[in-house]
């Protein structure tokens, strides 16, 4: 079996076991027991269960938005994303309810940073913009947008995603141009070149 099975063997273990009790009363054993893998086996590709969960977490949502980063599909990324938590609902409220903020944030912001990163640096193509500043932008919102889902979690995830996606495009259709346009310098810098616009201006 590939590595990539075997880690998604293990995953669908522990999504089945997290159907039956609280992923802090399951146990290595059980999961390695569930999908007939080797408990040498799993600590090959996981350190510990957490590990495991945010793997999973990470992968299923990389997957869900992948296609959906740039300026016109981002909100079908982000919108596919709460229709997938949504359809894995006991699943997610049992890691929600079983992991620390930190452990949530730390799942869900590379694959949402990545998602907004690639709308601010296609909305910066060809503009004089400090890579600092882009990611800031991209920062800035992805906390935001991880805000929005783990309210939602936190209530049940009864909302409607739809309605909670428009909200999201409302709120934040143009703000990302807005920030680049007021982060914009003038001079030689473009954004994606080779060329390093210094961080600070030179002492005089």
């Amino acid at each position: 079996m590939s590595s990539q099975l075997t880690k998604r063997a293990l995953e669908e273990s522990l999504k089945h076991l997290l159907l039956q009790k609280p992923l802090s009363k399951i146990t290595i054993a059980d999961i390695t027991d569930d999908c007939g893998i080797s408990r040498m086996t799993f600590y090959y590709h996981f350190q510990d269960i957490y590990d495991l969960v945010e793997w999973a977490c990470e992968e299923d949502a990389a997957r869900i938005i992948a296609g959906n980063k740039t300026a016109d599909t981002w909100q079908t990324g982000l919108l596919n994303m709460f229709l997938a938590l949504r359809d894995n609902k006991p699943f997610v409220l049992n890691v929600y309810h079983n992991m620390s903020r930190d452990q949530m944030e730390r799942i869900f912001f590379p694959v949402v940073h990545d998602l907004v990163k690639g709308v601010v640096d296609e909305h910066a193509a060809g503009r004089h913009i400090r890579e600092r500043d882009k990611d800031f932008i991209a920062n800035f919102f992805a906390h935001a947008f991880i805000g929005t889902v783990r309210d939602w979690i936190a209530r049940g995830m009864n909302d409607d995603p739809h309605a909670l996606v428009q909200g999201i495009v409302i709120i934040s259709d143009g703000a990302i141009e807005t920030a680049l346009g007021r982060l914009e310098i003038p001079g030689g810098y473009v954004a994606g070149s080779e060329d390093a616009l210094p961080d600070e201006p030179a002492a005089s």
